[in-house]
């Protein structure tokens, strides 16, 4: 990511712990159990969830390079038959000291259905972790689910779920909220310089989702998300938990919309604050519990309970481009879906859509930030132009599902803005900053074979390319084949953008060239890794037991034997400088994960790092938008025949 991605947990950081630590052991023990051990400082790294049935298929072992020179591979099924065997690949490069040698271990070749692990013979020792082999489908499909089931989890407001890290309802003081002009901030970011002003207005603004560990609410990542949801359900139509996910955060971001008085809200509650103003971020505690607070206004913690509505601007006046193009996309995917079953709901989406779009500051100056939260350090975002084109793709979808005139209009709208983003200088991958590959496809699909404002599918799928060669050009000197930068924030979350993005062009062009890349990416993110753990929770053997997350840390277990945050996706590795210093709050829960072997400092190479500690927001917390690109790769991994 070209920009940082702001703490979302970091103020109210405390020093000074102390080292009583609860360590939670990892080990892997089904069929031949256990890993190799840490003095032989060799380990295999496999996707711990499993490949795809005729997929390239590969594993990574990384040593000495004395001891792998000589060594060979045996991969047994369950009951420690030798299925298959090989000798491990050229060198693919040099991680750290302790680990100077990578090589490959070739698995294409296994195809029969089952479970299995790695086993290395010759002159160097070890066993994998385990690895499934199984169609698309059967494979994706339950890591869909598990991914809903944290969107369960980060429901605010009434309606809550029951499940293992049920909470109560929450927040219910969002049903009547104020409404504030908008905070003025440091230049950091960390520091509200005044007090905060209240406008006058009211708004029920209750339900959504959580972004993140803490409990804000922005309409940024959350229309981001629910788009994502909407288009894995073109893919999985009959997956009903997921329709009503979809809807449970579509329901928000109506709510966030006011047509009457034409009013974008951008965020519910407050982050960074000052002495006399409490926030989110200055507490560790059960959603539940702010509801409880006994507090009037003056009180420093009243803006936890009565949390604080922020405009995207003024009611009537021009919205941030991305914002509205964003916004405006949700809405239109909205009337998409509703436009078989319930025309008439569709066309009041696909209105409520055409309103936002068209407050859209199109004459943004470009030395102005965007808004995406406050403080916008929070959620940096350079581009917008993608927003507009993104807009317009399903604005003129919908139209022309529903017969409307104006599909012409937002065809050339979209192209328009499709041709500015190409010509920018802030040009990116699929995450919450960027959301071109998503805007590329669908207007290719407007266009149908046409060109407009110089603008035809081959520019745009151009475009999905350079964005796919800058990660196989960046996995091409990585010996683990990481299409992502290790050392910045959302590693992870870029590393299945890049999937979801090669599966989106394969489904549009019929151009499978970059499926290999794509296998390999999404199990580099899910184990194939240097630290050797899944960055999904409950996907595999290792994964993160520890999340930067309160409901996980007060409401479930943390000690790895209980309830877990399970489909949650955590940012990953980190520039090792940025985690000099951890999170800590008096009433959080200790909590520090160790690999089955070693430490992950043993592990950690190239400037970056990665640790399982509840502190470690740089590493572990999940996020909303994290989880829904996952969910998007997955849904579209599944339908893709194991290409």
């Amino acid at each position: 990511m070209n920009s940082l991605r702001n703490p979302r947990l970091l103020v109210g950081t405390a020093a000074g712990l102390g080292t009583l630590l609860l360590a939670v052991n990892l080990h892997g023990l089904p069929f031949g159990g256990g890993t190799t051990p840490a003095s032989t400082k060799v380990a295999i790294r496999v996707d711990q969830v499993g490949y795809v049935r005729g997929e390239a298929k590969q594993a990574y072992v990384m040593g000495p390079s004395a001891a792998l020179a000589g060594a060979r591979f045996q991969v047994v099924d369950t009951k420690n038959k030798v299925v298959t065997a090989g000798r491990l690949g050229a060198v693919t490069g040099r991680w750290n000291a302790k680990y100077p040698s990578v090589r490959t271990a070739d698995l294409s070749a296994l195809n029969t259905p089952g479970a299995y692990r790695i086993v290395l013979t010759g002159t160097a020792a070890g066993r994998s972790p385990a690895f499934r082999i199984a169609d698309a489908d059967e494979l994706m499909t339950p890591l869909v689910r598990d991914n809903v089931r944290f969107l369960q989890a980060q429901r605010d407001g009434a309606d809550v779920l029951p499940g293992a890290l049920q909470h109560g309802p929450s927040h219910l003081a969002d049903q009547d909220a104020t409404v504030y002009a908008e905070p003025e901030y440091n230049e950091e970011g960390n520091e509200l310089l005044a007090e905060l002003t209240p406008t006058g207005d009211q708004v029920d603004v209750s339900g959504g989702w959580f972004d993140a560990g803490d409990f804000l609410k922005f309409t940024a990542t959350t229309s981001y998300s629910v788009a994502e949801l909407l288009l894995a359900q073109r893919v999985l139509p009959d997956m009903e938990e997921l329709s009503a996910e979809s809807s449970h955060g579509l329901d928000w971001i109506d709510r966030m919309w006011d047509g009457d008085s034409e009013t974008l809200y951008a965020q519910v509650g407050i982050g960074a604050g000052n002495d006399a103003i409490r926030t989110d971020h200055d507490v560790w505690r059960l959603p539940e519990a702010d509801d409880r607070l006994d507090v009037s206004p003056g009180d420093p913690d009243y803006t936890i309970k009565h949390r604080p509505v922020f405009r995207a601007a003024d009611p009537g006046e021009a919205i941030s481009p991305n914002l509205a193009g964003r916004v405006a996309a949700v809405f239109a995917l909205a009337a998409q879906r509703a436009a078989d079953t319930d025309p008439e709901e569709a066309q009041d989406w696909l209105d409520k859509a055409a309103a936002v779009y068209d407050l859209a500051d199109t004459g943004h100056d470009s030395d102005e930030p965007l808004v995406t939260a406050f403080p916008g350090a929070f959620y940096p975002e350079d581009s917008w132009q993608d927003d507009m084109e993104f807009g317009g793709a399903e604005l003129a979808l919908a139209a022309r599902e529903l017969g409307d005139d104006r599909e012409g209009d937002w065809a050339d709208a979209a192209a328009g803005w499709a041709r500015a983003y190409l010509d920018s200088d802030v040009k990116g991958t699929l995450n919450v900053a960027d959301v071109s590959a998503l805007a590329h496809v669908d207007l290719a699909t407007v266009l149908d074979g046409t060109r407009t404002n110089g603008i035809g599918a081959e520019e745009l799928y151009e475009d999905l390319r350079r964005q796919l060669d800058d990660g196989v050009d960046r996995a091409g000197h990585d010996p683990f084949g990481a299409g992502a930068v290790y050392d910045d924030f959302d590693a992870v979350p870029h590393t299945f953008g890049l999937v979801a993005t090669a599966r989106l062009y394969a489904k549009a062009t019929g151009d499978t060239d970059y499926a290999a890349f794509a296998g390999r990416q999404r199990g580099w993110a899910l184990g194939a890794n240097p630290w050797g753990t899944s960055f999904m929770i409950g996907a595999g053997e290792v994964y993160p037991h520890c999340p930067e997350h309160q409901l996980a840390n007060l409401g479930g277990s943390h000690d790895g034997k209980g309830a877990i945050l399970r489909g949650a996706v955590v940012n990953g590795p980190n520039e090792a400088s940025k985690l000099e210093e951890l999170n800590g709050f008096p009433t959080m829960k200790k909590c520090t994960a160790a690999p089955p072997t070693g430490s992950w400092t043993d592990f950690d190479g190239k400037g970056a790092r990665y640790v399982d500690d509840v502190g470690a927001w740089q590493t572990v917390e999940p996020a909303l938008d994290f989880t829904t690109t996952a969910l998007l790769a997955f849904a579209l991994t599944a339908q893709a025949d194991g290409r």
